[in-house]
Formats: structure tokens, C-alpha cells, sequence
């Protein structure tokens, strides 16, 4: 039997593993964990907060991010359910009359030079008409990975009674659905089921060594062309070289030029298509959660289920290498790899032989084979990544490659939502050990770091910018009691620098906000005053 009966024979298993342990409702609401580093990190929620959504840095990334906006609500959930829904929904205020979410919608009150690209570099509402960009809010033309519908959902669970009283999933769900449909009608570039990405960013892991050989192709765009906001935040060593974002800007300018139409001419259409495993698998892990949106709703959910199984095998058949035990890029206009290694060569390209993170993440999936999910928790232990033996958190690049640098931006450092996606994944296959292990370093790394951005997997030490939302909003998550927690860590681990962060004097605890309590964007007021200062913080943002 081939891999892909093997997988659809396998009984359906349609559980949401990605919150394990904690049912529904406000009495999980009212179970937190009590502690200084849950104070700490809704502190930095309420500092982010721009009175309708949250920005992942003041500093470096001053304007709403996609796929960070949908961690964001995922631990927002535990402290403020109504600004969690208030989250995805000015993102999804800002989607595109083709379905896509954008990967930036930019902030009008932020200077134009605060940021590059920025909303005059894009030209949303101009080169975008075709594709319905609209024309109120001013947003990138690319894509980020699809966490939506998952975070929808599990902000659902955290308050049903205030998201049904809302009507939170019955707006969000026709707007979820024509995002999926413009990923899977779209982006299937290479004819195999699979989306596809047209640039690096839309991946999100930037400058990742999987990019380096599809961007060799990339004429970059002359230095003078451009200049780089994000090196007045952050040291040059730390962040992609010149050439490979002179490329990013060249692919990104194109794109526009096209009037940001998907396709083209050829295989993939434009420079740059790649079929990647970890916005493969998120797009996965959101149509099951749409399907239990659905069923919420009063359908079945059923047709959807099928269409993520469905996915599920795409993704085995075309990304999974046994004998490397991981997931591999494939790039679509390579006509030259090798397939005797790397997977079979087909008429849309070969796959890239460079170990990362996102060959990791399908581990979030519950439907997975056993050997392939097996095989992931041995190459996760082993000597590419080094968890629980030589690293702290999982890294984002193999330890033993080639490009490995311990601090450079996705070549190397270890990343809090990727650590946060492989814990559930770990958790969802039976590897309680090694789960509850890596959640505990999550926890203790991102206090010790002040929530940095990403770290050294080795040591902790903080790289890129501090209070970082995602950051902040994840250990929220692991934090949350559901029987396995581990202690919180001091409330000044060893090197703690203090910062904004660190400043609540307050004694209440994270996640507290609990039926009735008031929402500062329209929650309703009860007798219930248990919120404490960590709800205080967040909902003190609702006010602006």
C-alpha cells in the first residue's frame, strides 16, 4: 500500500488537538495560572495594543501583521476573549475582494519611513483593483500563513456564550472560507494539490537557507533602490544580508507590477514558487478548524474534514522523505535536483535539500501517518535539531548545516511560535515528555529573554526586539492551567533585563477575565471582579 492509502486508510481523527486538556467555556476561563511572567506578558499585550489591533514591535514592526495577529488572539483568548475576536477582525476588515488576507495592513498614522516596504511601495489600492484590494486601508499585496480559522476557533472555545451573543463565527466564517479558496484555487502553482508561496515573506520565515537556491535565480534590485528600516532596530549580522533583500524587494515589485496576479506564464508563474511544508500544514490545521466552525454553525463539516485529509496526503506524497525522517521544500522551476535523495522529480520541480523548522511543523497534524509523525519526533531528538540534548528550543535551521548561524534571522535561532506549534504537535502524538519539556523551556525562555523576538537556541539570549507580541501572547498560552503546566519561573530569571514589560506592580493574574467581567470594546459587566491586573492591563488597552 502507497503512502497516500496508507493515509486515507487510516480512521478519521478530527479532534482539536491544538488545545489540549482544556474544555470549552468560561469555567476553563477561570482556571489561570498565577504568576509574575503572566503579568509580564499581558503587560506587553497592553503596550502593543493600538485600540483595534496589535502590532508585533512597536519599534520594528509598527503596523498589524498577519499571521502574528492570529497567535496574538490565541493568547489573548486567556485574558480578553472580546479583544481576541477584535483582532482577527480588523485583519479580516482589510482582506481583499479575491479572498486573500494580506500580510500587512498598515497603520495611517505611522510615518511612511518608519517602515520598508511601506504603503507607497505596495500600491494596494491601485495596483491591487483587479484583485479587490480595498480601498479605505492601505495593505501589503502578499500573503502570510493561514493560522486564521485556527485561532478563530480556539478564541470561539474560550468564551462560547460572549462569541455566539456576537455572532463572532458567523461573520468570520464566510470571510475564512474565501481566503481558503483563494489559497487552494489560486496558489496550486504546481498542479499537485499544494499551495504555493511567491515570495519568502509569505512563508514567514524570512531568509530561511530552504529560500537561498529558488532566490539565486532572482535578480536583486540595486541597493540605492531601497532603504532598510528594520537595520535601524537591529544589528546587520542579525538580519538578512543586502543581496537577499535586494531580491526580496525585486520579487516583491514584480508582483505588484503584475498587478498581483497568481499564475502567469509557466509552471508557477514569476521567479519564485515553492510548495512548503509549514504553510501547508497550517492551512491544514485551519480547515479542520473551519469544519468545526461549520459545525458550530449548524452544517456538517464533513466536506471540509475530507478536503484536509485530502491535503494531508498532498502533503505526504509530495514533501515527506523517509529516509531524511523530515519535510522538504520543493521548488517549483528547479528542472535540475536531484531525485534519488530528495523525493521524486516531478514535471514541477524538486525538492530543496535544506533541513529547517518547517519541515518540522506538519507535526502539528493529528492525522498524520504514524511512521511519518514517528519519524519527525526521532529527527526532532536527533543530531539536525538537538531537542532536549544540545538545544534549548527547537532551532530554526539544522545544527549541522551548512548556513547553521546561532543568531542570524531564521538561520539558526530558535523561534517562540514555531517551539509553541511543535509543542502541540509533540502533545497530539503522545510525546508527553518531550511536550511537556519543551514547554516548560518555552515558558522560562521567553520570561529570562524579556519576550524577545527569537533567541539562541543554545543559551536564551535575546535576539531582534524585546516585548514581542507573539512572544508574549504564546507563553500566555502555555501558561493557562489545564493540569500539565509547569511552574511559572521567578519574576527575574537569571539576565532578565527589565523593560516596559516587566513594569506591572499589580498582584492580579493572567487569564482571568471571566463571565461577565467588562470587556472595554463592549463586553458585558457582571458581578464577577476576579480579572485581577493582567485583564486590567488588556482591557485598559480596549480604551485606547
Amino acid at each position: 500500500m502507497d503512502r497516500t492509502a496508507q493515509l486515507v486508510a487510516r480512521p478519521a481523527q478530527h479532534a482539536v488537538a491544538y488545545d489540549p486538556g482544556t474544555p470549552p467555556g468560561p469555567p476553563h476561563l477561570g482556571a489561570p495560572r498565577t504568576g509574575p511572567a503572566s503579568r509580564r506578558a499581558a503587560q506587553v499585550l497592553a503596550d502593543n495594543w493600538t485600540g483595534s489591533s496589535t502590532v508585533p514591535s512597536p519599534g520594528l514592526y509598527p503596523h498589524q501583521w498577519s499571521w502574528d495577529s492570529a497567535f496574538v488572539a490565541i493568547g489573548l483568548r486567556h485574558v480578553s476573549p472580546r479583544r481576541a475576536q477584535t483582532e482577527l477582525e480588523t485583519l479580516l476588515d482589510a482582506q481583499w475582494g479575491d479572498g486573500r488576507v494580506p500580510h500587512i495592513v498598515f497603520n495611517p498614522s505611522v510615518p511612511l519611513d518608519a517602515y520598508f516596504p511601506s504603503p507607497d511601495f505596495w500600491r494596494s489600492s491601485t495596483a491591487g483593483r483587479a484583485a479587490g484590494a480595498p480601498r479605505t486601508v492601505q495593505t501589503s499585496g502578499i500573503v502570510q500563513p493561514p493560522v486564521h480559522a485556527l485561532a478563530a476557533w480556539l478564541v470561539h472555545r474560550a468564551d462560547p456564550g460572549l462569541s455566539r451573543a456576537r455572532g463572532f463565527l458567523g461573520r468570520m466564517y464566510p470571510r475564512l472560507a474565501a481566503w481558503h479558496r483563494y489559497l487552494l484555487h489560486r496558489r496550486d502553482l504546481g498542479g499537485g494539490g499544494l499551495v504555493s508561496v511567491v515570495h519568502p515573506w509569505e512563508q514567514g520565515m524570512d531568509n530561511a537557507p530552504s529560500w537561498d537556491a529558488p532566490l539565486s535565480r532572482v535578480t536583486p534590485a540595486p541597493a540605492r533602490s531601497f532603504r532598510r528600516a528594520d537595520l535601524d532596530h537591529g544589528a546587520p549580522e542579525d538580519r538578512p544580508t543586502d543581496l537577499d533583500y535586494g531580491r526580496y524587494v525585486r520579487l516583491a515589485a514584480e508582483y505588484r507590477d503584475g498587478g498581483y496576479r497568481d499564475g502567469g506564464t509557466g509552471p508557477g508563474g514569476g521567479e519564485f514558487a515553492v510548495e512548503d511544508p509549514s504553510f501547508n500544514a497550517l492551512l491544514i490545521a485551519s480547515e479542520h478548524a473551519l469544519a468545526h466552525i461549520a459545525h458550530e454553525l449548524g452544517a456538517t463539516g464533513t466536506a471540509r474534514h475530507a478536503r484536509a485529509e485530502r491535503l494531508t496526503a498532498a502533503l505526504v506524497e509530495r514533501l515527506w522523505d523517509p529516509a531524511e525522517e523530515m519535510f522538504f521544500c520543493r521548488d517549483l522551476h528547479d528542472r535540475h535536483g536531484s531525485g534519488d535523495r530528495h523525493g521524486p522529480r516531478g514535471p514541477a520541480g524538486a525538492l530543496v535539500p535544506e533541513r529547517g523548522v518547517s519541515g518540522l511543523v506538519p507535526l502539528l497534524l493529528p492525522g498524520l501517518p504514524r511512521e511519518v509523525a514517528a519519524g519527525l519526533v526521532r529527527t526532532l531528538r536527533g543530531p539536525h535539531f538537538g531537542l532536549g540534548t544540545a538545544t534549548l528550543l527547537v532551532p530554526s535551521y539544522d545544527l549541522r548545516g551548512e548556513a547553521f548561524d546561532p543568531h542570524r534571522y531564521w538561520r539558526g535561532p530558535a523561534w517562540f511560535n514555531t517551539s509553541w506549534l511543535l509543542e502541540r504537535g509533540l502533545r497530539a502524538h503522545g510525546a508527553r515528555a518531550d511536550a511537556d519539556a519543551l514547554r516548560r523551556a518555552v515558558v522560562d525562555v521567553a520570561a529570562g529573554s524579556d519576550f524577545a523576538e527569537y533567541v539562541d537556541p543554545f543559551t536564551g539570549e535575546a535576539c531582534g526586539a524585546t516585548g514581542f507580541s507573539w512572544t508574549a501572547a504564546l507563553t500566555l498560552d502555555l501558561l493557562h492551567d489545564d493540569g500539565t503546566t509547569p511552574d511559572e519561573p521567578p519574576d527575574e530569571p537569571p539576565g532578565m533585563t527589565s523593560g516596559t514589560a516587566g513594569t506591572a506592580s499589580t498582584t492580579g493574574t493572567a487569564g482571568t477575565t471571566a463571565p461577565g467581567t467588562t470587556s472595554g470594546t463592549g463586553g458585558t459587566t457582571g458581578p464577577d471582579s476576579a480579572a485581577g491586573a493582567d485583564a486590567t492591563a488588556i482591557e485598559g488597552g480596549d480604551r485606547g
